[in-house]
C-alpha cells in the first residue's frame, strides 16, 4: 500500500510543452507512470508522444479521468494553474515549480483550505510510490519498494536519504517531498498523519532544516499521535543567523528556527536524529530497533 499515489494514478501535466515539462513527463512515463493528459493553454489538439494536450485542465479532466496534477508551469503562472486545478477537484496537485511569488501563494493557499485538492509544493523534487509511480524529478533508480515513508524538505538531501535506506535494505513506501518555501501546500503534520494511517509503513524518515516552526510542530504531533518509529535529519546545524541557505523559508529569523532548537524539540519528543547527513541510515536503523547489516524491506 501507499499513501497519495499509486499504479492506478492517471496524471495531467500542467505546462507539458515546456523544456522542462516535456522532459520529466517523459522521465515519468519512462518509470512506469501513467501520463493521461497535458495542458498548455493555446496548444489543445497536439499530442506529444501519444499524450493529448488541452486548452484547460477542466477538459483534460473530464476527458481522461486524471486525478492527478503535476505543475511544470513558469513561477508568474504557476498559482494560477493550481487554482485551475483545485477547479476540477482533483485529487492531488504536485507543483514542482521553484520562485513561484509569496504573495501569489497567500491567495492560492486561502483557497486550498476549503478545497479537497491536496498540494505537494511549490518548490519541491515531488513524490514517488516505489515501483509503482513517480509525480516529480527524483532519480528514480535509487528508489525500491518497502517499508519506510520519507517525507522532506529539501530535495537533494531526500535523495540521498533514500540511496542510504536502499543501500541497508529499507525500502520506502512513498517519499514526499514537500517543498522548502515559506507557504506550501501539504506539511509534516499532514503526510505523517497519512504514513501513521498505512497499515504497510512501519517506520518513518523526516527531513528538515533551518526556519521557521513546522519541525517543532511535527515532533508535538509525534509524541502525542504517532504509532510508528520515527528518525529524523535537521540540515542547517552551522547556518549563520539571518542567511538564507538554499530555500526561501530556509532562514533564522529574530532567534527562531534554529537547527540546535529542532534537533531538542525532536528528541524530547522520541525521535531519533541523525547527527550528520551521512548517518540518516543509521539512525532510522536505530529507530527501528536494528542494528546495522539487519533490515525490513
Amino acid at each position: 500500500m501507499a499513501i497519495l499515489i499509486n499504479k492506478e494514478s492517471k496524471i495531467v501535466v500542467q505546462g507539458i510543452t515546456g523544456k522542462a515539462g516535456l522532459f520529466h513527463t517523459r522521465s515519468c512515463r519512462e518509470y512506469g507512470s501513467k501520463i493521461v493528459a497535458g495542458v498548455t493553454p493555446g496548444k489543445g489538439g497536439i499530442h506529444i508522444d501519444g499524450i493529448p494536450v488541452f486548452d484547460t485542465m477542466e477538459e483534460a479532466v473530464r476527458i481522461t479521468g486524471a486525478n492527478v496534477s503535476m505543475i511544470f508551469v513558469p513561477p508568474p503562472g504557476a498559482a494560477d494553474a493550481l487554482l485551475e486545478a483545485c477547479e476540477t477537484r482533483i485529487d492531488l496537485a504536485v507543483c514542482i515549480t521553484e520562485g513561484v511569488p509569496i504573495r501569489d501563494m497567500v491567495v492560492a493557499k486561502r483557497v486550498l483550505n476549503t478545497s479537497r485538492t491536496r498540494l505537494i509544493g511549490p518548490n519541491c523534487p515531488g513524490i514517488i510510490t516505489p515501483g509503482e509511480c513517480k509525480v516529480g524529478i527524483m532519480p528514480g533508480y535509487i528508489h525500491q519498494p518497502g517499508k519506510i515513508g520519507i517525507v522532506s524538505r529539501s530535495g537533494t538531501l531526500t535523495y540521498e536519504a533514500v540511496k542510504q535506506l536502499t543501500d541497508v535494505g529499507l525500502g520506502q513506501s512513498t517519499v514526499v517531498g514537500i517543498g522548502g518555501d515559506p507557504i506550501i501546500g501539504m506539511r509534516f503534520i499532514d503526510v505523517l498523519e497519512l504514513f501513521n494511517d498505512d497499515p504497510d509503513t512501519e517506520g518513518v524518515f523526516m527531513i528538515g532544516e533551518i526556519g521557521g516552526g513546522a519541525e517543532e510542530e511535527a515532533a508535538l504531533w509525534i509524541k502525542e499521535h504517532m504509532k510508528k518509529p520515527v528518525a529524523a535529519f535537521i540540515a542547517g546545524l552551522t547556518a549563520p543567523p539571518g542567511k538564507r541557505m538554499g530555500h526561501a523559508g530556509a532562514i533564522i529569523t529574530g532567534g527562531q528556527g534554529k537547527a540546535s532548537d529542532k534537533i531538542a524539540t525532536l528528541r524530547d519528543n522520541g525521535v531519533t536524529v541523525a547527527e550528520s547527513p551521512t548517518r540518516m541510515a543509521e539512525a532510522m536503523l536505530a529507530a527501528l530497533g536494528q542494528r546495522p547489516g539487519k533490515s525490513i524491506k
